[in-house]
């Protein structure tokens, strides 16, 4: 077994340093090994209330993805999606229209007047009855999932602790690939080729600034469509069975979406609203194609647990930088907040 510590000259501040540099190769780069045939959405820290990954990459059909932007940039939650697929083409009684939600129709209410206050389905009351009709059809715009788990110095511990993990997303098969990015070491043969890991999980090795990534071990598609097995507990004493039960299919395909709508959302510039960038000390710098935080008082990427208003180097943006002095309504913390968030638009086709 092998461990190693990456030099100091060329690691990266922190785990969640290499993460956004990793999403911003990912934004410019995806495939790692061939040419964008899609468009793609990069987002970070998503997934179900059991597991989370570190990065999403979703696989996006071109004029779907366009015809999404027609709902607005916040995400549907699993109530609108509810809504919104189903209504019909013309005015219905919304409970002759909507299969049955398995809940209360109190909350499928709610979620129509959510929707048509935010301009994505018509609604009109006839008598005591409430009718609806779709504005837009939702589009099919989602046509892969990929996982990507980041550990940019993977010894043998953190492996330990990362296989059961990917066992995990291997046997529920929720993401169509799940990848694992480390950082390159420079040696002859990547230390994590040589970790227990799952052989149906694809890994990435990626230089230090994350400006370049190789493919050191092709992932296994999975079976997405199919039933998946959810791990609950695997006794570590090898002899005693595993506890799991099955996912249906139909489950799968809404989680997935369900997901694709928080990364529409959020992205992986979301950074910025955890930190405090009305910070003077908090900066932007362009990092693998992408722009990431930068602490000019610590001298290097913060993390969102550092950076917030206990920090001890923390001190807020002085008055006239968001008045008179400063060109920009707010500060440029403000600014920075708005030009994270356009950038992000910029990656969602006609909004």
């Amino acid at each position: 077994m092998f461990h190693w510590v990456l030099d100091p000259a060329t690691a990266v501040d922190s785990e969640f340093a290499f993460e956004v540099r990793v999403c911003a190769w990912a934004e410019r780069e995806w495939p790692p090994d061939g040419d964008r045939e899609r468009p793609v959405v990069v987002a970070r820290q998503l997934g179900t209330k059991r597991r989370r990954w570190d990065t999403v990459v979703l696989e996006c059909d071109p004029e779907g993805l366009r015809q999404r932007a027609r709902f607005g940039e916040r995400r549907l939650d699993s109530d609108l999606l509810h809504v919104v697929r189903n209504a019909p083409a013309e005015w219905t009684y919304y409970r002759d229209a909507l299969p049955h939600p398995g809940y209360s129709w109190r909350y499928v209410r709610e979620a129509i007047h959510e929707a048509a206050d935010r301009g994505i389905l018509d609604r009109r009351k006839r008598g005591n009855r409430i009718q609806i009709r779709r504005k837009h059809e939702y589009p099919d715009w989602v046509e892969r999932v990929v996982a990507v788990e980041n550990k940019p110095d993977l010894d043998a511990s953190a492996a330990r602790d990362l296989a059961p993990q990917l066992e995990r997303d291997v046997a529920l098969s929720l993401a169509d690939e799940v990848w694992v990015a480390t950082a390159a070491t420079g040696e002859q043969v990547e230390p994590i080729l040589l970790e227990d890991l799952p052989v149906e999980a694809g890994v990435l090795t990626v230089d230090a600034a994350a400006t370049e990534a190789e493919v050191g071990w092709h992932p296994t598609a999975l079976a997405v469509d199919d039933p998946g097995t959810r791990i609950l507990e695997r006794p570590s004493d090898g002899a005693s069975a595993a506890r799991f039960e099955y996912a249906d299919p139909d489950w799968k395909a809404d989680k997935r979406l369900e997901i694709a709508e928080r990364a529409y959302e959020r992205g992986w510039r979301a950074y910025a609203d955890t930190m405090r960038p009305d910070c003077r000390h908090f900066q932007l710098r362009p990092k693998s194609g992408g722009v990431v935080p930068h602490c000019a008082a610590k001298g290097r990427t913060p993390t969102p647990g550092e950076c917030r208003g206990a920090c001890d180097a923390y001190e807020p943006e002085p008055p006239v930088w968001r008045s008179k002095g400063w060109p920009i309504d707010g500060g440029p913390g403000t600014r920075i907040k708005e030009l994270l968030a356009e950038r992000r638009r910029r990656r969602r086709p006609g909004l």
